[in-house]
């Protein structure tokens, strides 16, 4: 008989709601049963495309003996870390300082009045690999709840102080000035790795936001080094096997140090994250295969992770006929069967062989700089590149038969916040009039769907029902996603909903006593702790987020309040930014942002009029760090002060590229506004290196 989480909306939730344990959702139901029977909580924390949360599951929940055991000492709650990050957040702190590491599943017990006492991740089901059989942790948890309770408040406690400390008022950390961003730059490049790019070795995850940033500084101070870092670093990631060489779209991480093997799960948030940087890469090099990579990536997310109604699917699964990665491996066999007498030059160019690469399969990955792979072949790139395009086409359609992995349905509102963005950009870099619809469909989707009257945000959207009241993270992630469909369309709706949505961020999720922002809004149900994480992990931190929204509306609007608001947590910040640069990648764009001041541009004019598109162009094919963009006829520029005072020039549409208040002569033409556009993006000259 199914359990409670079969009426959860949530895939991962409903993937257990079959498993013999008497499983709850989290809520008030299970905590009050907790305290009336004075039973330990045992809470298990995971998302549906998590590889070992399916393992885990598969030799533990569906286990009739270690559910016994569980229903008879525990009361199970079982949590989709999507849906509730601010659960995840409070929780992992505490696996993290109790066992000094996280991940997922986690595996939390808790007391009746939800602190925690003991911790882990994944448990196997006997003793192994140095890790107890979750049955021997059962009992001796239980045990212990019951026989030295002492022990365990003394934990708990233990646990308050730390909760206490993480949530108290901060101070200025330090001067956040050029020398931040310069200690955060060679944190990085010490980290960085030469021989196969990204940082450090094994896994290896692909930081986006770090290289972001790395972008960033390498424009606004000339640094051939710091662009090697993000161009090598892209190049490795898209030739190996991390992404995915027949359908686009990158996956999660790789288990090994140079991009070889994924894990193969796909993550809507590292997609856009990755396509972000891939466009912004592509303005700073026009590097024809960085385009390609961004540009598959893009077109395998409309593809296979958009809703009829515009919104972006959560995830795909690592696993499919139970095996993890089956979907996305090809023996040399059936490359041969399937391309015939093109199979040589393919399995050249992507290291296919009989024996394989991965559990005697090949993961496909370029082997070799293309022109060298040419030669060898004795043909030009150009016949290479075609051929490579054709058998990709011919492969994508023979997968498309096997049996897909699972798909993550949730809608979540600071994903597609993030994937939105992502999609602006390129639709204006790139002139692909197909990513502007996709984008349009989006937006209009979150506004109808998950904006509230007064600017709330809601979490998440599945299989028709929309719940759980958003998070910092969704509000200023959607917020900045529809900053990015007004500069991609010049629409004012689309301003004033982002400014909606950032009032409501003031109101609900700013503090004045501690003069930052909480993860949860003030009205949110009361966890032990408010979480307030200010770190850039797998996505951007609701704090950055924030801080980013609020630096381009006080450019784009004049609001000091805003700018007010964002310096003051930067200010914070500085220290740890440039100490553990890693760990800020958002945050230290943001920071450029306030350091070295936005570059303001205002296109004043007819969207529909060419002259004003060919000028918009020209703006989007450029890498301009912290652009803040504003267009429009004079008519619509009330109230946007970068566009207020400035008029259209001898009747023609006009750009006016501003810097600190000062703006350069105005441009009516392409090939004037160019010049302006590339000196605007370097470090102003009144800043000193330190």
């Amino acid at each position: 008989m199914p359990n409670r989480l079969a009426t959860e909306t949530s895939p991962y939730l409903r993937q257990h709601a079959d498993n013999p344990v008497d499983w709850y959702p989290w809520g008030p139901e299970a905590l009050e049963r907790a305290r009336r029977e004075d039973r330990p909580i045992l809470l298990s924390i995971g998302y549906a495309a998590c590889h070992w949360c399916h393992v885990m599951a598969h030799e533990s929940f569906e286990d009739p003996e270690t559910a016994r055991l569980m229903n008879e000492h525990f009361v199970n709650i079982k949590v989709d870390r999507e849906e509730r990050p601010d659960v995840d957040s409070v929780y992992m702190q505490a696996v993290q300082s109790m066992t000094g590491r996280g991940g997922w599943p986690m595996t939390v017990f808790l007391t009746p009045t939800g602190e925690p006492f003991h911790a882990g991740t994944y448990f196997p089901p006997t003793d192994r690999h140095g890790l107890p059989a979750f049955s021997r942790i059962l009992r001796s948890v239980a045990d212990a709840y019951h026989t030295k309770r002492d022990r365990v408040s003394q934990t708990a406690a233990a646990m308050r102080d730390i909760y206490a400390a993480a949530t108290a008022a901060m101070s200025a950390s330090g001067t956040l000035d050029a020398s931040t961003l310069d200690r955060a730059y060679r944190g990085l490049a010490e980290r960085f790795d030469a021989a196969s790019g990204g940082f450090e070795g094994a896994p290896k995850f692909p930081q986006a936001m770090s290289l972001d940033f790395l972008l960033r500084y390498a424009k606004r101070n000339a640094s051939p080094e710091a662009l090697a870092m993000v161009e090598q670093s892209f190049r490795h990631m898209a030739r190996g096997g991390i992404y995915d060489q027949v359908g686009g779209g990158f996956h999660r991480y790789a288990v090994d140090a140079v991009w070889l093997v994924p894990h193969f799960e796909k993550m809507l948030y590292d997609n856009a994250l990755l396509a972000q940087l891939g466009v912004h890469l592509w303005q700073t090099t026009k590097d024809a295969d960085v385009r390609r990579v961004t540009e598959e990536t893009i077109d395998w997310v409309a593809r296979e992770m958009t809703a009829p109604e515009g919104g972006f699917f959560a995830s795909l699964d690592a696993d499919s006929e139970g095996e993890e990665g089956k979907f996305y491996v090809w023996s040399e066999a059936e490359i041969d069967a399937a391309l015939g007498p093109e199979s040589a030059i393919f399995k050249t160019y992507y290291g296919v062989t009989p024996a394989g690469n991965f559990e005697g399969a090949n993961i496909l990955h370029v082997a070799d700089d293309p022109p060298l792979l040419a030669r060898r072949a004795g043909i030009s790139e150009a016949v290479l590149a075609a051929a490579r395009g054709r058998a990709r086409g011919i492969l994508l359609a023979i997968r498309a038969r096997r049996v897909r992995p699972a798909r993550d349905e949730k809608i979540l509102a600071a994903w597609n916040g993030l994937m939105l963005r992502a999609l602006t950009t390129a639709a204006r870099a790139f002139g692909r009039a197909d990513y502007t619809a996709l984008a349009l469909a989006n937006a209009e989707f979150l506004r109808r769907t998950l904006v509230r009257p007064g600017g709330r945000v809601m979490r998440t959207h599945t299989d028709g029902v929309t719940k759980i009241a958003g998070y910092l993270e969704d509000h200023a992630a959607v917020a900045l996603g529809f900053l990015g469909t007004y500069e991609l369309t010049a629409d004012r709706q689309w301003l004033d909903l982002a400014h909606e949505i950032a009032r409501a961020i003031e109101r609900w999720f700013w503090d004045d006593a501690s003069a930052t922002v909480f993860d949860t809004a003030r009205d949110a149900d009361p966890l032990i702790t408010r979480p307030r994480d200010v770190t850039d992990n797998a996505v951007p931190s609701g704090t950055s987020l924030t801080v980013d929204l609020f630096l381009h509306l006080a450019e784009l609007l004049d609001d000091a309040g805003l700018r007010r608001r964002a310096t003051s947590v930067l200010e914070v910040l500085a220290e740890p930014m440039a100490r553990h640069p890693s760990a800020f990648g958002h945050a230290l764009g943001a920071a450029d942002m306030a350091v070295n001041g936005a570059v303001a541009v205002a296109l004043v004019g007819a969207p529909a009029d060419a002259r004003y598109r060919a000028l918009d162009a020209t703006v989007a094919a450029h890498y301009v760090p912290s652009l803040v963009l504003a267009g429009g006829p004079p008519a619509t520029a009330s109230g946007i002060a970068l566009l207020e005072g400035r008029p259209e020039i001898g009747g023609a549409p006009t750009a006016y590229v501003c810097r600190q208040f000062v703006c350069d002569a105005p441009q009516t033409t392409a090939a004037q506004l160019a010049p302006q556009l590339e000196r605007a993006a370097h470090r102003p000259s009144g800043l000193a290196r330190v």
